[in-house]
């Protein structure tokens, strides 16, 4: 196969992928915002839907894409994913937060120093602290790996709940720079006010784009939403701005995974003892895949938790690795595509579709309070009278959502343990490995990652 040919069989699959995701982020919206109109929500309503919506969908793309470097190209098990996501904002927040002077406020300061220097901060911190536990660990394979890497994040987010790390002093000079604050701390088990221009804001005011901002936040007041619309305008163009970064995040892995370093890495995963035979140092390998995965991951964080009001502790907790982890099985671990196809359905479906069904159902009808407990709820049914029962379910839906995940994750096992995509071919050389003999049929490249072909 020529070149020309290679270059035009990549660019045919980027355009197939382009518009498989377009496909589905198009069939998503479209069912939603249909939704809101069948049950009467205001524009209001609809953009506060469709701003958490493009949210989540940016969020869990983003660290689905991470996840995947990590298992997907090297077959790593990484199950710390929201430790390396809190040392992100937290070292971010620490940085970033406005100092405060001894003896005064009680709330916890920071170096005060600009966003994005605490962004850069935050995300070299994930990597070192990645590259820490890289080292003794990846000699570890499978579910060891996973136990030290579950066991990192839990040290992570006790430390962040422990008072010795509450407040600390720092000095006023370091290699002689001085410092602005005197007193600063990862705020204990109340966590931190984020009292700092959110990401957005810094962004825009980088890009001298924030007075035409606030001057199209204006126009929609003036226009379409009379109070107070500028909340509703952030979380839409913030969740636009994500969908960017996705796309950086979807690029970078595309190339680093048909680099030299990516075939590596796929070589490892899918037999670590040949890559060494072949002179490959795997575990050099293993470690720049696993700092640069939870560099990535730090950053994730960082857009997920820095433009709130605050962040505490349990904002960290495991489950929020085995959501990423379920959006990267149903899309296919292996392909970017899947990844940020999976993070996508996660995020519309099982995280934020329940929620959003709870709150279409109480728009349109007045169901009152509802039963306090199952026990009040089942009586109600004994009774012939299903509705205080639907009330209850509508009510617990939260822990229903647990639930409904789980189910689907076990369907998936059964019935689609490669996800939605499928095994996806990669090209394994840039030279011709096609058999001479066949003249009529389109020449194929070699499959590295496990696929069938078609």
């Amino acid at each position: 196969m020529s070149a020309t040919g290679l270059r035009d069989r990549v660019a045919d699959l980027g355009d197939r992928d382009v518009g498989l995701v377009l496909a589905v982020l198009a069939v998503i919206y479209v069912v939603y915002v249909l939704a809101g109109v069948v049950f009467g929500y205001s524009l209001r309503g609809q953009l506060n839907s469709i701003a958490n919506l493009t949210f989540y969908i940016g969020v869990f793309g983003m660290l689905a894409l991470a996840l995947n470097l990590h298992w997907g190209y090297t077959g790593l098990f990484n199950i710390g994913v929201v430790g390396f996501m809190g040392i992100g904002v937290y070292v971010t927040s620490v940085i970033t937060k406005p100092p405060v002077a001894q003896g005064g406020a009680a709330q916890v300061g920071g170096f005060g120093l600009p966003l994005a220097v605490g962004v850069v901060g935050g995300v070299l911190a994930a990597a070192l602290f990645g590259l820490l536990v890289a080292l003794p660990a990846l000699r570890l394979r499978a579910d060891y790996l996973a136990i030290v890497t579950i066991a990192f994040s839990e040290i992570v987010r006790f430390t962040m709940m422990s008072r010795t790390f509450q407040t600390f002093q720092v000095p006023d000079t370091v290699l002689g720079i001085d410092l602005a604050a005197d007193t600063v701390g990862l705020g204990g088990g109340g966590g931190l006010i984020l009292n700092y221009p959110s990401p957005l804001e810094a962004l825009l005011r980088t890009l001298f784009l924030w007075d035409p901002y606030l001057g199209f936040v204006g126009f929609v007041e003036s226009n379409l939403i009379a109070n107070n619309p500028k909340p509703v305008v952030d979380g839409v163009v913030y969740g636009l701005v994500l969908l960017l970064v996705v796309g950086l995040y979807y690029w970078l892995l595309t190339w680093t995974g048909k680099s030299p370093f990516g075939r590596v890495l796929k070589a490892i995963r899918e037999d670590e003892d040949v890559a060494n035979a072949l002179g490959k140092d795997t575990n050099r390998f293993k470690l720049k895949s696993f700092v640069l995965g939870c560099a990535l991951m730090g950053l994730g964080g960082i857009l997920w938790y820095a433009g709130r009001g605050s962040i505490t502790p349990p904002s960290f907790r495991p489950n929020i690795t085995f959501f990423v982890w379920i959006a990267l099985i149903i899309g296919g671990a292996g392909s970017n595509t899947g990844s940020f196809l999976g993070g996508a359905v996660f995020a519309a479906l099982l995280y934020e579709g329940p929620r959003y069904f709870k709150n279409l159902v109480e728009a349109a009808l007045d169901l009152g309070d509802g039963p306090g407990s199952f026990g009040q709820a089942m009586a109600a049914v004994g009774s012939l009278d299903p509705v205080p029962f639907f009330v209850y379910t509508l009510n617990s839906i939260s822990q229903l959502r647990l639930v409904i995940m789980g189910v689907v994750l076990i369907w998936l096992m059964h019935n689609r343990p490669e996800g939605m995509l499928g095994h996806r071919k990669e090209t394994a050389s840039t030279i011709d490995l096609s058999r001479p003999d066949r003249r009529d049929a389109p020449e194929e490249a070699a499959a590295t990652d496990g696929g069938e072909r078609p």
